[in-house]
């Protein structure tokens, strides 16, 4: 029988949203526009909204068991509050090239974790396919020079790695919410819980922005951030993890230094040299070597 290809599709879509946000986040927050914790303040907050206004459409309405609020809770935590506000503080003062190449610790951390909390196999495939990704990805980045600035750059990368850690926690705990509930039920509770829990943290740097100085760029660039990189790419990522599991859906983040690679060419005028193309072999290689590793299991 034939997979169905929309999870694959769905999660592409999630790591071109979150290859765009590493440029996004970048220029708002280097340009003064916006301070970390106030961007993540404002991205919780209207994804939250989004999620409610959809919930109101639907025709059936999902109660959420007592028993779940405590994996629910602790999944916002982690995957919504932990995982954004170290990410993008962490990316604020370190290089892009550091937070880009740190994320790729991301599904090592996955398969480990979902091999231990899961019991899920770790197959000869699937390890050779993590190597091959994770080697694919380190040619790329390499060969590109760093961007952006770096006002500390030890303290940015330990922040991204905390946050590749409670991602990863976060990727396996919310699978069997995902059996249980919708995905768009899961991702309106937690971002729901996520705005409270973020609130002390962000209050003050979401009302430090300077509102005043946005234009059409500025508001694109916010819009961007919030609906694609926030909203659109959670709620494609859920939907991958449901139906594929954590570790195949966290072996397709070796797709965002191609797509990465992509956006640069096309606006920065890069040129697609060897080095790209060989890492994007390796890459997609360990994408199918992972993914055919769970249809033998």
């Amino acid at each position: 029988m034939k997979r169905d290809i929309k999870p694959h599709l769905a999660l592409i879509g999630t790591n071109v949203f979150f290859a765009i946000n590493f440029t996004a986040v970048k220029y708002l927050i280097n340009g003064n526009y916006i301070l970390p914790f106030g961007l993540n303040f404002i991205r919780m907050l209207i994804t939250a909204i989004l999620l409610w206004f959809f919930y109101f459409f639907q025709n059936k309405k999902e109660p959420i068991q007592k028993i779940h609020f405590k994996r629910f809770f602790i999944c916002a935590l982690l995957g919504i509050v932990i995982n954004q506000l170290l990410f993008i503080k962490g990316l604020s003062l370190t290089y892009s090239i550091h937070a880009s190449l740190l994320m790729l610790t991301t599904p090592i951390f996955i398969t480990i974790i979902a091999a231990w909390i899961l019991k899920e196999k770790l197959s000869f495939n699937k390890i050779l396919g993590l190597t091959l990704g994770v080697t694919g990805a380190v040619i790329l980045m390499l060969h590109k020079k760093n961007s952006g600035s770096g006002s500390n750059v030890l303290w940015g990368d330990i922040l991204v790695i905390l946050n590749a850690i409670s991602y990863s926690y976060y990727f396996v705990l919310v699978k069997p919410l995902m059996k249980r509930y919708h995905p768009i039920t899961v991702m309106r509770i937690l971002f729901t819980m996520g705005v409270f829990i973020a609130f002390p943290f962000c209050w003050s740097e979401f009302t430090a922005t300077p509102w005043t100085e946005y234009h059409s760029t500025q508001f694109a660039v916010l819009f961007l951030i919030i609906f694609c990189g926030t909203f659109l790419a959670y709620t494609f990522n859920v939907y991958g993890i449901k139906h594929l599991g954590a570790s195949v859906s966290g072996a397709y983040i070796y797709s965002q230094p191609i797509f990465a690679s992509i956006i640069a060419i096309l606006m920065l005028g890069e040129v697609l040299d060897m080095y790209k193309i060989i890492s994007a072999a390796l890459i997609f290689v360990g994408v199918f070597l992972n993914n055919k590793s769970v249809s033998n299991d």
